[in-house]
């Protein structure tokens, strides 16, 4: 006798999302992490189309705007040999992660999620079949406890550890990464996300919360491991002299907070499901973050996932999987060569142009779902 229908492990975007759409359509569900997502995480903040659409149709735009999210109109790219600037017919948003997680987790609360945090989970379990059950828990200071659910979905980042407890082998692997040093500075009034390309680097400046700019730079991870020696300090500097050298109020103006640095990793797609157990978010899929899509994927799977798991058949899960590997390899493979640095001017003009291409695949298959399924918030 299961006691959930569903158990999910890890309560940040991807995990917080899932569990609030199957509550909404009334299953019962446990949420459960190590610590609270209110806390700070490695993030760039920046949503593409698909996940400022997810949050619109869930009801939760309004929650982060309202939050001084501020509204992004424009994307401007800078080359070598000049710029360009593209307006948006409908605003971007780059929430900090302290706003984004506690809005969905919160969303996730109303609906009906039981929510345990400072909970480690040690193990999951399986029947005589071998499918997976439920897990093992133990809260801090507490006894062990197990818990069964029809489905135990890890949402517990890139190294999961519910993807290792079910051997959930990966189905493709980058070569290439990108390393990122980011911080944030006082930037008010800014309307635009900025790309910055050269050959060698690149980096982003990303309108957020509190009036504030996240400022990133990226270089190849093989690089950085050599360079990081010189502090982040240094780094960033340096790179973002060579890559953006137009972004003149960086020398000036005041930066808030300490540096933060990603020394990369090679992109990832796991297998996303099998017998009683799913992965969602970077567990199941994560690509090298200069795409600025992490947070996207982690919507757009959370309510491919959720629907799977609403419908419980095989065949449902099997048809998340496929529409998930469909809707991300695209970006995958565009991303691995970004990521590779080996483009001139030219050819990084034409990745972008492919990158932006196989986004539309997924914003018109988000649309083309029946909303009703989902239920929505009051």
């Amino acid at each position: 006798m299961h006691e959930y229908d569903a158990v999910v492990v890890g309560a940040r975007c991807a995990g917080s999302a899932t569990a609030l759409l199957m509550a909404r359509a009334g299953l019962r569900v446990l949420l459960l992490d190590r610590v609270h997502p209110a806390r700070d995480t490695l993030s760039t903040h920046a949503l593409m189309r698909a996940g400022v659409l997810q949050l619109d149709r869930w009801g939760l735009l309004d929650k982060i705007t309202a939050a001084g999210t501020p509204a992004v109109t424009g994307t401007t790219f800078h080359y070598a040999d000049g710029a360009e600037r593209v307006a948006l017919t409908a605003p971007l948003y780059a929430p900090r992660r302290t706003v984004l997680d506690p809005v969905l987790l919160d969303a996730a609360l109303a609906a009906g999620v039981e929510v345990e945090l400072g909970v480690d989970v040690t193990a999951v379990t399986r029947d005589d079949n071998g499918r997976v059950n439920g897990v093992r828990t133990r809260a801090r200071g507490g006894a062990e406890r197990v818990v069964r659910a029809a489905v135990t979905i890890g949402a517990d980042g890139l190294r999961s550890g519910i993807a290792r407890a079910v051997d959930a082998n990966p189905t493709w692997r980058g070569t290439a990464a990108s390393a990122l040093i980011y911080g944030y500075w006082a930037a008010d009034d800014m309307t635009d996300y900025h790309w910055f390309y050269r050959p060698g680097g690149a980096a982003g400046i990303i309108p957020t919360n509190d009036g504030l700019a996240c400022v990133w730079a990226a270089l190849p991870a093989a690089e950085f491991a050599t360079r990081r020696r010189a502090g982040l300090d240094r780094v960033l500097t340096a790179v973002l002299a060579a890559v953006a050298p137009s972004a003149a109020f960086l020398a000036t103006g005041e930066r808030v907070g300490p540096l933060r640095g990603f020394p990369g990793t090679p992109a990832l797609l796991r297998r996303p499901a099998g017998p009683g157990w799913a992965l969602v978010g970077d567990a199941g899929s994560f690509k090298d973050p200069l795409t600025a899509h992490g947070i996207t994927d982690a919507l757009r799977d959370a309510e491919l996932l959720a629907r799977a798991a609403i419908d419980g058949s095989p065949v449902a899960f099997a048809e998340f999987a496929n529409t998930r590997d469909a809707l991300t390899l695209p970006l995958l493979r565009v991303a691995e060569e970004i990521a590779a640095y080996r483009w001139d001017t030219a050819r990084i003009k034409d990745l972008l142009r492919a990158e932006s291409a196989a986004m539309k695949p997924e914003v018109a298959a988000l649309r083309a779902l029946d909303l009703a399924l989902l239920g929505r918030a009051a």
